[in-house]
């Protein structure tokens, strides 16, 4: 079960940051009122939500994901791959800091948090644009200190790891075709996206429920067979920024 998720609310100037859609021109203050319905669904589901203000000069700064990763024994703040992005981790430490010793992914390696993802007590570390084999060294070093298990995989499809692959609970992952049939993740159920809603497959296991992209019924049916609670919440403005659900908090 999650207690807390630190969240930050997104700066006017977010517009700004690292994008590769052709979805249109972001609204403000849309994202605002979907940002603030993701916070109000997370406290729905019983978590200590702490918003961290805007962060001017780093667009990209309510992806917080990326610049921490927390387990139940430990947080380690990464090294973003995207330069524009080193300077956003100082401002979540002091915060982590209060629940979890930590530690840091040091240059040259680099790990974005939207590739690693913890599926019960097993860690899978995506090697990306983003993250790069130094990194996912470090990271498996302090990982392996405390116990926990990992599997590098090569991100095929996607910005990061999670853009494509989630654990969506009951030793289930949803994914998009192209992570099917790797190797790595034989031991799994898979529910597989179809290729016209790829985006749903970021998808957010929290407390027995999961939240998921609103607009994609098949998900929505292939997902019903899991017996959860099913939270769809739109997030069009955070698409238009290469974003998604798992990437606007760090759950813990």
């Amino acid at each position: 079960m999650f207690k807390y998720a630190i969240t930050r609310k997104p700066g006017q100037d977010f517009a700004h940051g690292i994008a590769t859609s052709n979805l249109g021109t972001p609204s403000y203050e849309l994202l605002l009122e979907q940002h603030s319905a993701y916070l109000e669904t997370l406290r729905a589901l019983r978590l200590d939500v702490i918003v961290l203000d805007p962060l001017p000069g780093y667009p990209d700064a309510y992806f917080v994901e990326d610049v921490a990763i927390v387990t139940p024994d430990v947080a380690i703040i990464t090294n973003p791959g995207a330069s524009s992005r080193r300077g956003e981790a100082e401002t979540i430490e002091s915060t982590l800091a209060n629940y979890r010793e930590t530690f840091h992914i040091k240059a040259p390696g680099t790990v974005d948090g939207g590739d690693v993802l913890m599926a019960g007590t097993h860690f899978f570390i995506g090697i990306s644009g983003r993250t790069n084999r130094k990194g996912a060294e470090q990271l498996a070093r302090i990982l392996e200190a405390y116990g926990k298990a990992l599997t590098v995989v090569p991100v095929c499809s996607g910005l990061h790891l999670k853009s494509s692959v989630n654990y969506v609970g009951q030793n289930t992952l949803l994914m998009t075709e192209p992570y099917g049939n790797l190797d790595q993740f034989r031991e799994y159920d898979k529910i597989v996206v179809d290729k016209s809603e790829e985006y749903a497959a970021n998808t957010l296991l929290i407390n027995g429920s999961l939240i998921t992209p609103r607009g994609f019924p098949e998900t929505r049916k292939k997902l019903l067979a899991l017996d959860l609670n099913i939270i769809e919440l739109d997030v069009s403005e955070v698409r238009k920024m290469d974003g998604g659900l798992t990437c606007m908090s760090v759950r813990f």
